[in-house]
């Protein structure tokens, strides 16, 4: 079995074990849609979104596969409403990236709702940065960078408090068990560190 065969397999077992893992079913996703098995990450994609609806990301993802699939007028749909969660949310990358792919696709490119640019919405000017964060305006920024480096500074910099807990008490802990990693092991805490970015939306 290839390395991505096993890590499939390894993502299909936490999203049979927990379907109401939203990280396990958009890894799977991701991974799927790399294997190229289009129809398989389509389903994991749509049930991402059903965990989390205003995970911009997904809808982007969701839609290349659809367009992959041969399946265009689902994924104009999709991009559609994805466009609109991003832009509701000023997620400007998803944003941009879909408006691209729908004026590929021979749609007229959709215009922002928004009657201003997007700017920080959260408390004190803060505004969270991860795709899929419900905090909105209510957004708080982290006391101080959790770690003293890079990557602690770019959580402290761009991520709310309530995602960081969410990461913190929920899913890094579904990541661990799941996973079975070791944290005393050079590779445990590097898949580790990778599963964190990903669900900060630091990569």
């Amino acid at each position: 079995m290839s390395q991505l065969q096993d890590r499939i397999a390894q993502f299909r077992k936490m999203a049979n074990d927990d379907p109401d893992n939203e990280l396990g079913h958009y890894r799977l996703g991701q991974l799927l849609m790399e294997a190229r098995q289009f129809p398989e990450a389509i389903q994991s994609f749509r049930r991402t979104l059903e965990l989390s609806p205003r995970f911009s990301k997904v809808y982007q993802l969701l839609a290349q596969c659809l367009v992959d699939d041969n399946r265009r007028e689902e994924a104009v749909a999709v991009l559609k409403q994805g466009f609109d969660v991003a832009d509701e949310q000023g997620d400007n990358m998803p944003r941009e990236s879909m408006a691209r792919m729908l004026t590929e696709l021979g749609e007229p490119e959709p215009v922002s709702k928004k009657k201003t640019p997007s700017g920080p919405e959260g408390v004190g000017g803060f505004r969270c940065q991860r795709p899929g964060c419900w905090a909105g305006s209510r957004a708080r920024q982290l006391e101080k960078p959790p770690f003293n480096d890079e990557v602690g500074r770019r959580i402290y910099e761009s991520v709310c408090t309530d995602c960081w807990v969410d990461w913190l008490r929920n899913y890094s802990i579904k990541v661990i068990n799941e996973l079975h990693l070791d944290l005393s092991t050079e590779r445990g805490q590097e898949e580790y560190d990778r599963y964190m970015r990903e669900f900060l939306g630091l990569e």
